[in-house]
């Protein structure tokens, strides 16, 4: 049997591993430190020395070429890892049928000639305090404890929060409203 000629294979000899030139021209330096190649190419490479590779990270703008509304846009797609949305609280809200299918605690989709309803007449008297007021808001008659508040508090905000209605400033107004009126049921009921 004839003992094998190549250097790798002796024995306590390491491989020898090729090794790869920096990617910018003129350098002999070995290019061990990766560098993408552009927006579109994130996953290709140059290799360059520590040198170079300084030199191409100061140069290297992933936005450059685009307009302020295109990087908002990458932007605003990235936070969210290009999956679709959709604003907290359409899906499966239905609007529409023969009356409101959903609770509508400030008159916004009642028709503006109705009037007042009897029981709000009657809440009208209550409504000349600041308690009563703020019971108003939240829908709520005395006698009533501090945890039913605080429950009610808890629904009103996730309903009229502006993040659920995609930043409207109407929803802002609504639980400014709300978190006001929790203030004052707190002081009093607390």
């Amino acid at each position: 049997m004839r003992p094998n000629k190549n250097p790798a294979f002796w024995p306590g000899a390491a491989p020898q591993a090729e090794v790869r030139r920096c990617d910018h021209d003129g350098c002999a330096e070995a290019g061990v430190h990766r560098a993408p190649r552009g927006r579109e190419a994130l996953t290709r490479y140059y290799w360059f020395c520590l040198d170079h590779v300084r030199e191409y990270n100061k140069s290297w703008n992933f936005y450059a070429g685009m307009s302020a509304e295109e990087v908002e846009h990458y932007v605003r797609e990235d936070v969210v890892g290009w999956r679709p949305t959709w604003p907290i609280g359409v899906r499966g809200r239905r609007f529409g049928g023969a009356g409101p299918r959903f609770f509508d605690p400030f008159g916004f989709f009642r028709d503006p000639g109705a009037g007042p309803k009897e029981d709000e007449a009657e809440a009208a008297a209550s409504r000349k305090s600041p308690e009563g007021r703020a019971l108003a808001v939240f829908e709520l008659h005395p006698p009533i404890g501090f945890a039913a508040i605080k429950a009610r508090y808890k629904e009103l905000v996730k309903r009229h929060h502006p993040d659920a209605h995609g930043g409207d400033k109407g929803s802002e107004e609504k639980l400014k409203l709300i978190n006001e009126a929790y203030g004052i049921l707190k002081r009093f009921f607390a």
